[in-house]
């Protein structure tokens, strides 16, 4: 995924070893389901220490299949494992509620990660901003 921290366990490790007044997290939604974890689950542990997210959903059989054919990051986002909020299998309203319940008030910024020749940048822009606005009330 081209970054050290990544997992709970690895993420849990950071926070518990670093000063809150300095470190925070910048939160991928895509890049926790990609690493196996459940974003939920990671918005609701690491809330607290979130300063910045990141919205990317991922495309469940393209996921499998960069598993079992080991591909890189790059070859992921070429091959369409990933796309904008609401066009995968993360449960953003859950993620949405969890990030509230943490008093986050930071930007959203959307990350599609898909090759602009497979899926229109403006197309795909619209349909996460009509999704956000949908699921989050934003």
């Amino acid at each position: 995924m081209a970054t050290v921290v990544q997992t709970c366990e690895e993420t849990r490790r950071l926070m518990e070893n670093t000063d809150p007044r300095y470190v925070y997290l910048c939160f991928d939604t895509g890049h926790a389901a990609f690493s196996g974890e459940d974003p939920v689950q990671m918005a609701r542990d690491f809330g607290s220490r979130i300063g910045h997210v990141h919205l990317k959903d991922i495309r469940p059989d393209k996921m499998q299949q960069a598993y079992a054919e080991g591909y890189k990051f790059r070859k992921a986002v070429v091959e369409g494992c990933f796309t904008v909020p609401g066009d995968g299998c993360i449960d953003y309203p859950a993620v949405f509620e969890a990030l509230k319940q943490a008093h986050y008030e930071g930007w959203f910024i959307v990350e599609a990660e898909q090759d602009p020749a497979k899926a229109n940048p403006f197309a795909y822009a619209l349909k996460a901003r009509e999704y956000i606005r949908n699921t989050a009330g934003l």
